[in-house]
């Protein structure tokens, strides 16, 4: 099989190279797949960097959502030879075929298309496992999210809405400000324009934010705490602004607040069961219409350094998708 693998750390222009690998073979509860389509995220660039939480073993092929067709089975594999399945994985996901566990996967609902089953899981899973399930986001409360233009954003002000929330959004243009009111945003703030810690306060009539939805980090992250809300929940999901944020704890104690960090890996190991409750929620309410992935692009895989670059400069919207090509 052929497959993008990152021989060292560093820059994805420089490190990726698309070369033949061996094909893995799957072992007991295992299944092999062949991609059908993948998408790209920030947290993939830092991965490839070697500057992601969890460092992967060298060389390695990055990728991570992904819906395909099995070809393969291991012994006690719950998938069948010819199924469609969809799952966030580890890695691997940026070749020909890839090789999962029952863990990471779930049967993909026939109605929903390649992309937006690459484009869904992990965005989705993100914003409607940390809102509900973390930060108990309820009717009548306003959610304050960053990079809302993004897939995981868009996701949150989408699952938001439905669950009778207010939503503030901020991102860095008036096309992305359009893309967030578009698809429910009650309000919209340019933070290169605006001072979204004022604007919060003002919506809000001096209340704040009661829950904080943060891909971003870093400044966005210390801005934050300052306009939130007593016995306010900010929610951590990611650090696609280049700093990993930190914050003194006497800040959290004199404005009474929760601080929390979410990681779906960590449901995985923990609460496996729990995630796949709230992903089956997330494949009804698909179905019945009421959440949609937002794709701007559907690139060729064999375009995968553009399609990071687009991301890295922060010109995607939504997600971006990638086809066998």
């Amino acid at each position: 099989m052929f497959a993008w693998v990152a021989e060292r750390y560093g820059s994805f222009q420089e490190v990726l190279v698309w070369r033949e690998i061996e094909t893995p073979q799957p072992g007991p509860g295992t299944a092999l797949v062949k991609i059908r389509a993948t998408s790209v995220s920030f947290a993939l660039i830092l991965r490839i960097a070697g500057k992601y939480q969890i460092k992967d073993a060298l060389p390695f092929v990055p990728g991570s959502d992904f819906v395909g067709e099995v070809v393969a089975v291991g012994a006690g594999s719950p998938y069948r030879v010819g199924e469609r399945i969809m799952g966030s994985l580890p890695g691997g996901a940026f070749g020909e075929y890839a090789l999962t566990e029952a863990d990471d996967t779930f049967s993909a609902p026939e109605e929903m298309p390649d992309a937006d089953a690459a484009a869904y899981l992990n965005s989705y899973q993100t914003s409607y496992v940390g809102l509900t399930d973390l930060a108990g986001l309820k009717a009548g409360e306003v959610l304050l999210v960053h990079g809302a233009a993004g897939g995981v954003g868009l996701a949150a002000i989408q699952i938001a809405k439905l669950l009778g929330a207010t939503v503030i959004a901020t991102a860095g243009s008036a096309e992305k400000l359009e893309i967030c009111r578009s698809h429910g945003a009650d309000h919209a703030i340019n933070y290169r324009q605006e001072d979204f810690v004022q604007r919060v306060t003002e919506i809000t009539k001096g209340h704040g934010a009661d829950v904080i939805f943060d891909p971003v980090g870093g400044d966005v992250f210390d801005q934050s705490r300052k306009c939130i809300a007593f016995k306010g929940r900010l929610v951590e999901v990611g650090f696609a602004g280049g700093r990993i944020s930190e914050i003194a704890v006497n800040r959290i104690l004199l404005r009474t607040f929760f601080v929390a960090g979410f990681n779906l890996n960590a449901y995985r190991r923990h609460q496996p069961e729990r995630l796949r409750q709230l992903q089956d929620e997330l494949l009804r309410l698909y179905s019945a219409g009421k959440l949609r992935p937002v794709i701007s692009q559907e690139l060729p895989l064999s375009q995968l350094k553009q399609a990071l670059q687009l991301v890295e400069e922060r010109q995607a919207i939504g997600k971006i998708v990638l086809l066998p090509g």
